[in-house]
Order: C-alpha cells, then sequence, then structure tokens
C-alpha cells in the first residue's frame, strides 16, 4: 500500500493491485485535487461540488464511456471504476454524483442499439461534457426502481410524462435526465421504459429539500418532473432487460468503488495517527493500533469483493443468458450488500483508531465527513429491502462444492 501526502490507501487502479499512471487517472487526479479542496463547503453547505465538476468537466471525464466512434474514448468500466475511487477519496458527493452519471452512460451506450437521436445525445455528451442526472424513484414506490407509477403519454411523434420523484440528486445543476417510466397508462408498473431528457425537455418544481447527515453535495431533492421530448428519446429495448444487463451491475460496481474511495482515505488517516503517535511516544504503540489493522483488513476484503465482482461481470456481460442467470443477479446484488457494510466497517474502525483526533472536525485526523457519508452506503437502495426480495432467490441458487466453484 502506498500513502502519500492525502493518505491514498490503494494504488491507483485499485481493481487490479497494479499501479498504472495513464491518462485516465492523470485527468482524475487532477479533477480530485480541486474536489478535496472544496468537499467541506460542499459538505457544509450541502450544495452541489460545482467547482470540481468545472474542472472534470475541463478534464473531458464526463464523456469518457461514450465510444470513439460518436466522440468519446471508449473507457471500460474499469477505468470508471478507478475514476470513482479517486474521486471518492477526495470528495464523497463528487464521486457519487460522477458514478451515478456514469451508471446512465453504461445505460445509454450498451443499449443505445442504432436509434439516431439518442447517438446524437451521447455525440453532445462527449462534445459538451453534458451532465446527467438519474431519477427512478418516485411516489409510493419509493426505493422499487423496477416499478413506475406515472407513465409516458405519446402525442404524435412526442411523448409527455409526468412523475413526481422523490430523490433527484443534483438535479438542478445537470444537463440532462434519464428517467424510468411505465411503457404507457394501461401497462404494468414493472413494464418500464428509459427515457433520456435534456434540460429543454423538461421542467422541475421542488417538492423538497436536502437536509441530510452526509452525501450532503449530492443536493438529492424531491421534484416533479414534467417532459415533452421526441419519442425516439426512449431506449429501444425495455427497461427490464437494461436494468438486469447494465442498471444493475454498473450501479453496484460503481457506487462500491466511491464507497472504496472513503474507506481508503479515513484508512490512510488512521495509519497517518498511528505512525504520529508511535513517534511521539518514542515507537510505543498507541491503544488504536488494533483498531487500525482491522481498517486494513476490512478494505483488502472490500477491494477483493469489488475486484471479484468486477471480473465476474466482464466474463458474462456479452452473454445475455449468463447475466440474467440467478446466480450472476444475485452475486451482483449481494455484491452492494457486502461493500457497503464493508466500507462502514472500515471507516468506523479507522475512527476508533485515531480516537478523540478523528472525532473532532479540526484536526488533519478528523474522520467525521467520511464516516457521516459513508453511512448512506447501506441506505441507497436499502440493504435490508435488497436481503429481503433476494430470500426467496436465495433459497434456489445453487450453493458451490469447492473452493474455486
Amino acid at each position: 500500500m502506498i500513502f502519500g501526502k492525502h493518505h491514498n490507501a490503494f494504488p491507483a487502479n485499485f481493481l487490479s493491485g497494479v499501479i498504472v499512471s495513464n491518462e485516465f487517472m492523470a485527468r482524475a487526479k487532477a479533477a480530485a485535487e480541486v474536489a478535496r479542496k472544496h468537499a467541506p463547503a460542499a459538505d457544509t453547505d450541502a450544495r452541489f461540488p460545482s467547482e470540481a465538476f468545472a474542472e472534470i468537466r475541463k478534464q473531458r471525464l464526463l464523456g469518457i464511456m461514450v465510444p470513439r466512434a460518436l466522440g468519446g474514448e471508449g473507457a471500460s468500466l474499469a477505468d470508471i471504476a478507478d475514476v470513482c475511487f479517486t474521486l471518492g477519496q477526495a470528495c464523497s458527493s463528487t464521486g457519487l454524483i460522477f458514478a451515478m452519471h456514469q451508471i446512465k452512460m453504461g445505460c445509454i451506450v450498451r443499449h443505445v442499439k442504432d436509434n439516431a437521436a439518442l447517438q446524437n445525445i451521447l455525440r453532445r455528451i462527449a462534445t459538451e461534457q453534458l451532465l446527467m442526472a438519474s431519477s427512478t424513484t418516485e411516489g409510493q414506490a419509493g426505493g422499487n426502481v423496477r416499478s413506475s407509477e406515472a407513465a409516458v403519454v405519446h402525442e404524435g411523434d412526442h411523448v409527455t410524462l409526468e412523475r413526481k420523484a422523490t430523490v433527484i440528486s443534483y438535479a438542478v445543476d445537470a444537463d440532462g435526465i434519464v428517467t424510468t417510466a411505465r411503457r404507457a397508462a394501461d401497462a404494468a408498473g414493472s413494464d418500464q421504459v428509459l427515457l433520456v431528457l435534456l434540460k429543454s425537455d423538461y421542467t422541475l418544481e421542488r417538492l423538497q429539500a436536502w437536509d441530510t447527515l452526509g452525501m450532503r453535495g449530492t443536493h438529492s431533492e424531491g421534484f416533479t418532473l414534467r417532459a415533452r421530448a421526441p419519442a425516439t428519446q426512449i431506449m429501444p429495448e425495455p427497461y427490464e432487460r437494461i436494468h438486469a444487463q447494465t442498471m444493475v451491475p454498473h450501479a453496484h460496481l460503481l457506487w462500491g468503488s466511491v464507497w472504496a474511495g472513503i474507506a481508503a482515505v479515513a484508512t490512510g488517516k488512521a495509519q497517518a495517527f498511528i505512525r504520529h503517535a508511535m513517534r511521539s511516544s518514542n515507537g510505543q504503540t498507541p491503544p488504536g493500533a488494533a483498531h487500525f489493522t482491522q481498517a486494513v483488513s476490512s478494505l483488502r476484503t472490500l477491494r477483493g469483493v469489488l475486484a471479484s465482482a468486477m471480473r465476474s461481470y466482464e466474463a458474462v456481460m456479452s452473454d445475455e443468458k449468463a447475466i440474467a442467470s440467478l446466480e450472476f443477479q444475485s452475486m451482483i446484488t449481494l455484491t452492494k450488500v457486502q461493500v457497503s457494510e464493508l466500507a462502514v466497517t472500515t471507516v468506523m474502525s479507522s475512527m476508533r483508531a485515531c480516537g478523540l483526533s478523528g472525532f473532532r472536525n479540526d484536526t488533519e485526523f478528523s474522520i467525521g465527513r467520511h464516516l457521516r457519508d459513508v453511512l448512506s452506503a447501506p441506505i441507497m437502495i436499502s440493504n435490508d429491502r435488497i436481503m429481503a426480495n433476494l430470500a426467496a432467490t436465495s433459497l434456489m441458487t445453487p450453493l458451490p462444492a469447492t473452493i474455486g466453484g
């Protein structure tokens, strides 16, 4: 492990474990420097991290997943995960916003097919560095993203939509919104489409404000979204397929990479504190050393879970049958639960390693903001909901017969 002046606890490419120096990472680190500087203000004021995203746009990171043929750079999911991890160490909200944008990019890129209108939007995202938000929760359905209340209504070659979204992160500051909706007024709630909207296609009416314990910079307010857009901006594949093949794997791997970044910077601060304490006491090991060891252990496990899940997804991402299998869907969904819980455990252990110096907000070893931010991880799509929904599936999933399988 290499710890720089900002206590980085992972190598640059944390999923592979290989220290690399590539163009994406250099650009991510430049953005992270700005994000780190302004993270306290974004947290205190519960505001969008505008300075960080000005630099992210300057570094042209928003369109890196767009294929080269459409003006992007064709970045892989692992590339994006590394950027999320780097930004997550600097500013949790910046990292999570970037991850949410890239999750939508993955959905569009992987399912755009030959839709010319959506291909043009991808070109604009790459050229103009547009930031896309996500709207998948609404009304009584809450966190059940596989059910929509509002339906698209066809009016000639356009569609209209009005949905009460309980949460749309950074909606006011986004250049577009990608939203789920029922296919038609008479369709079942689970019969959904994904609609890509640009700012000129919709209006927002605020329903509720955002005053939370952590992840305050995501500015995740509630809105009534009213949209009118060309019908060609509906994704050509049903959301059911997009959800299983792309949305879930990308979300859990990229969110997890941000949470790993938070855990890593907290562990780095704990290591710096232990070293400082030992220097100040002529080499005597401080009481918190055992908690630092636990943080390192949890961090390694977290990294292993993410790396394994990434390899599994990369192996099947072009195989619809394999992705749809109960085994893969259970694994990738449980990855979210494991990584979020491990991230919280790691940050809490780091806090205990630092003791009062970590608990205080006015020391170089302060972990308060990291702890508040990472506590959102088990709540974003509630782990309790996930575990309850997977109970029946787990009964039908065969248990491994060997250590390797």
